[in-house]
């Protein structure tokens, strides 16, 4: 074996390495990316959209929600946790951009306010129908003066 033989060798070694290397950091690459993309879908649907306020961060389309998505993601590929996000945005929008907010003093309104209305509501019902009712029941009533 003379050198420009193995020579030819090594290089066609060379070559078949960094076309491995490209070929797995490419697909290492995209399962990342997939991955991230996944996260990011699943931690995004449980966040309320700061503009449309019906729809989740993830489903929106508005300026507003694309900017603060690719923040989280951001955030994501620096290595932040879905707690220190969560944080961030709390800290930053307040506990309105959780679909589900903590329990606190602040928010007991959002927890409550449901079931209050709920409440005032069968209050007013029951006034309305009870008067009705009292009115039906005399009309019901025999005449006491009446033919027997």
């Amino acid at each position: 074996m003379n050198f420009r033989h193995i020579w030819h060798v090594v290089r066609l070694w060379c070559a078949l390495a960094a076309i491995l290397f490209i070929a797995t950091s490419g697909v290492s690459r995209a399962a990342t990316d997939a991955a991230l993309a996944d996260r990011l879908h699943r931690f995004t649907q449980d966040l309320r959209c700061l503009v449309c306020q019906n729809e989740s961060l993830a489903d929106s389309r508005a300026p507003l929600a694309l900017d603060l998505k690719r923040e989280i993601r951001q955030k994501m590929e620096q290595g932040d946790s879905d707690a220190q996000i969560r944080d961030f945005l709390r800290q930053r929008y307040g506990d309105f951009v959780n679909y589900n907010p903590p329990v606190s003093a602040r928010t007991l309104l959002l927890w409550v306010g449901p079931l209050l209305l709920l409440v005032a509501g069968a209050v007013v019902v029951w006034q309305a129908v009870r008067p009705r009712q009292a009115q039906d029941g005399a009309d019901d009533s025999p005449d006491p003066g009446g033919d027997a």
